[in-house]
């Protein structure tokens, strides 16, 4: 990032602070120089609370795609188990005709 100049607010604001701190015998040279350090000091302030926020939404943003993923896994655990669950029930249907089958051979056969 280049070093752009503060913005007008910022600088009354560092201009304020220094006045309020201002010791006696202190000129005008000095205030503004220690004005200065508080601007340097805002815009670092600034930096790292934008740095933050950046890392705060990376994060946000890493936990939300997590939350898919999983969300995603989950779906394809329950695709998978389906067709199984489906195979079992045409078990018990597939003994019964069998059975049906047999017996009806059974009887034609003995007549």
């Amino acid at each position: 990032m280049s070093n752009a100049t503060p913005s007008p607010e910022t600088q009354q604001e560092a201009m304020k602070i220094a006045k309020a701190t201002q010791k006696p015998g202190q000129t005008k040279e000095q205030t503004k120089l220690i004005a200065q350090g508080i601007e340097k000091g805002i815009a670092l302030y600034k930096k790292q609370q934008k740095a933050k926020a950046r890392d705060r939404d990376k994060e946000r943003k890493k936990q939300l795609k997590q939350k898919q993923v999983d969300t995603v896994s989950i779906n394809d655990v329950t695709e998978t188990v389906e067709p199984v669950s489906t195979s079992r029930n045409l078990l018990p249907w597939g003994l019964l005709i069998a059975s049906w089958v047999g017996f009806a051979a059974y009887i034609l056969s003995n007549q």
